[in-house]
Order: C-alpha cells, then structure tokens, then sequence
C-alpha cells in the first residue's frame, strides 16, 4: 500500500487507520455516516483525544480516480478556492481494491439536505440564499480555470456567511483544469449544474423534505440567468468618455462590494474621433474583505463575515477617536477591538455551546440580536446584555452545525504501519 501525506505533521492520529480494511467494515469509536447521496463509500471519522479530536471525510473510490481527485484538491487550496482540504490518499492496496482519499472535514458546513428542509429556524433559514452561493462557486472556479463537470447540491457544502452563504466544492471527480475556459466549457458546467440541482431538489420533494414554496424548475432555471450577471460584472468591458473617470471607481466599489479584488485595469484609448477609454478588470481574488480583516486582526472568516466585522471594527474606532481625542490607526484600533470587543465575547459564550455556530458567524448574529434588543427597547443595549438575551432566547435551543452525520457505522480492524509505503507530497 502507499500513503501520500499533504502534509502530515498536522494530521498525526491519521496512521492508527486500519487501510488494510475496504471502508464499509470499518468501525472506530467516533465514526458516522455523512448526509447526501453518494456514489463511493463516505464516511467520517473523529480521531484524537476527547475535546481535540479532529473529524475526516474518508472516501473510497479507484486508485485513478483517488489520485487525480487528491492532486486536483491540491491545486484548489494552493489557489485559495473554496474547498476542503485535502490530507491524504491510499493507492495501490493488496488484491486491487479500491484506494481511499482523506479530506479534512469542513466545521460548521451545512449539506443542502439540511438547509433546504428548513431545520434549526430559531438560527436563520439560508435556503433561498443557496442558488447564490453555488453561481458565485462557479465563477470562482471559472475565472481560475476550473471546469467542475458535475456541479450539484451533494458536491456542494454550504457555511454560514453573515445573512447569506459560502460554497464550497467538496467532489471533483470530473474536473478539469486549464489555463483558461473556453465559453462552450462555461456553458456545458452550467447545463450540468442546472440539471444536477433539479434532480436533488426534485429527491428531496418526493421525500418531503423540501420547503412547500421551493419550486425545483424554477431554481435551476434561475441558475443560468444569475451565472451570467455575476460572470458579466467581474469581466465585462466598459467604455467612457476620458472625463467620466468616476466610472472607474464606481466599477471597483460594485467587485469590492461581490468580495472580489482586482490586481489591474487596463484602460485603453479607442481609435474612433472622439476620445474614449476602454476599462477591463482583471480580476485576481474572490475574498477582498476577509484578506484586509485576516491581515488587521489574523481572524479568518468568509467574506461577509469580514465585512460585518470590519464595520464593527470601524465603529470600535470611533469611539477610541471620540475618547482619545485623535485619530487612532486602524492596525492599533484592530488590535484593541480584538483584545477588548471580539474575544471576551467569545469567551463569554459557554464551552458547551461552541458547537452551535463559528465564532465570527455567532458575533454577527448577536450584532443582529443587539440591535432587534436596541430597536424594542428604543434604547442602546450593550453586547453583553444582548449575549445574554442571544444565549437564553436563541443559541441555546440551536441545532448544533459543528458537524452534519448520518448514522454511525460500526465495524473495524487494525494494522502494523510497516505494511504501508509512507510518501509525503511536496
């Protein structure tokens, strides 16, 4: 057998597996089924000491298929795209048996299975902020090179994202990379995701899983039409009379606003008789928010998460500017706010709860909660009142989103790591 470690110093419990074993016989102390539906073997497994452990997605397929899938995932990561991160792969197991590829599992990721059938609604219900998430998916991966060729809501996971949601690729079977996709490639992953959402949310109707007023058809057909708007905005052409430069601007703040960043505009004098100038983006970044709040306070959210934070953070400063009398630098007020704001917060929240929401997901929410409590009581209500309100009134009775299994499987053996050629990737 040979195992490739991505990197193995992080993922140490990972050699106690029992690989000599097909996935279907195995049976740890802490492993579950995962939700959706499958065409492989899944399961997920927690390994560690109690209150540490770190959970794994494992999935069994065919050696050709495990490796392309795990050198695929690696690129995504390296690229910064939305997926999960990939740790191992099994290969070349006795008898021909099919190899295992090991993610780490995605915390606080939500199945569509969950979001869509409305579950958890003292916490808000995100389902119809779904489609959004999965267009703004594929333009990410487009721009980059990605064709995806099996797009839908099992290969998708979804995170909570102040108000909205984050998507993130977690099956590429069928992806391709190329330095640039062509528009019949974009538009063949667009067919395939919009009839791949239909079949899910049509399973889910026939269950009686799905939320009454979500009309499959009209869902997927929607997926084309939003595709194209996003995909229009962030590489569109503009042209402009040279004294209408307040367009440029106002092209940046409209991809700011969508959580993209732009490494260059090339602005380009046309040839007719009157001067104009052509603008092109180039758009090199999804996530311009939660690089500047990563790089103030080493906080890593999605990117709506970083905009709500980053307005606190804003309104944090004014008051040290008010009580200072002068201006404070923002790196200095970012410090304070992480020291003095975010993290008592956090920390005020009981240990047992932690598995409900993420922590930059849980102080958007009581910041949503405060000003509910403000608006009622026509007056300021502090965050700490408002946590209090926030744990007793809604974070308590919460559905924990830590992690989404299935039934826990049972069965399993153990063997000697000399049986297995230990590789590590570069």
């Amino acid at each position: 057998m040979r195992l490739q470690f991505a990197d193995p110093s992080d993922h140490p419990h990972l050699g106690l597996l029992p690989f000599a074993r097909n996935l279907e016989a195995w049976d740890l102390p802490h492993m579950h089924g995962v939700l959706g539906l499958h065409r492989h073997v899944v399961r997920l497994v927690e390994l560690g000491p109690e209150g540490r452990r770190t959970s794994y997605v494992v999935k069994e397929l065919p050696d050709n298929l495990a490796l392309r899938e795990y050198r695929l995932l690696r690129e995504l990561d390296e690229e910064r795209l939305p997926t999960a991160e990939v740790v191992a792969v099994l290969t070349e197991k006795p008898g021909g048996s099919d190899g295992l590829l090991i993610t780490r599992h995605l915390d606080y990721s939500l199945p569509y299975r969950t979001l869509l059938s409305g579950r958890g609604l003292t916490i808000p219900y995100l389902g119809e902020r779904m489609l959004d998430a999965m267009v703004g998916l594929l333009v990410r991966l487009h721009l980059a090179g990605f064709w995806w060729g099996d797009c839908s809501l099992s290969n998708t996971l979804f995170r909570r994202d102040a108000g909205a949601l984050s998507a993130y690729a977690i099956d590429l079977e069928t992806a391709e990379r190329h330095p640039q996709l062509s528009d019949g490639q974009r538009n063949l992953d667009i067919e395939i995701a919009a009839e791949n959402v239909a079949g899910g949310l049509l399973d889910l109707q026939a269950g009686g899983r799905l939320q009454v007023d979500i009309d499959p058809w009209e869902v997927s057909g929607a997926i084309e039409e939003r595709y194209r708007q996003l995909w229009a905005e962030v590489t569109d052409t503009e042209e402009f009379d040279s004294d209408e430069l307040w367009i440029v601007e106002r092209r940046l703040e409209r991809l700011h606003e969508l959580g993209f960043d732009v490494g260059e505009m090339e602005l380009v004098t046309t040839d007719d008789a009157v001067q104009r100038l052509r603008l092109q983006p180039r758009v090199v970044e999804h996530g311009y928010h939660a690089e500047r709040l990563r790089s103030l306070t080493g906080l890593d959210t999605e990117e709506n998460q970083a905009r709500r934070l980053l307005n606190d953070i804003c309104a944090f400063g004014a008051q040290l500017h008010e009580s200072a009398g002068r201006n404070v630098p923002e790196n200095i007020v970012a410090v304070r706010w992480l020291d003095q704001r975010f993290e008592p917060i956090i920390e005020a929240v009981p240990v047992e709860l932690f598995s409900k929401l993420e922590p930059a997901e849980l102080y958007h929410q009581l910041l949503e909660h405060r000003w509910f409590l403000s608006q009622e009581c026509a007056t300021d209500v502090s965050l700490e009142k408002a946590l209090e309100s926030y744990i007793a009134d809604v974070l308590i009775s919460a559905p924990d989103e830590l992690l989404q299994v299935g039934e826990v499987t049972m069965e399993l053996p153990v063997i000697s790591s000399d049986e297995i050629d230990w590789a590590v990737s570069d």
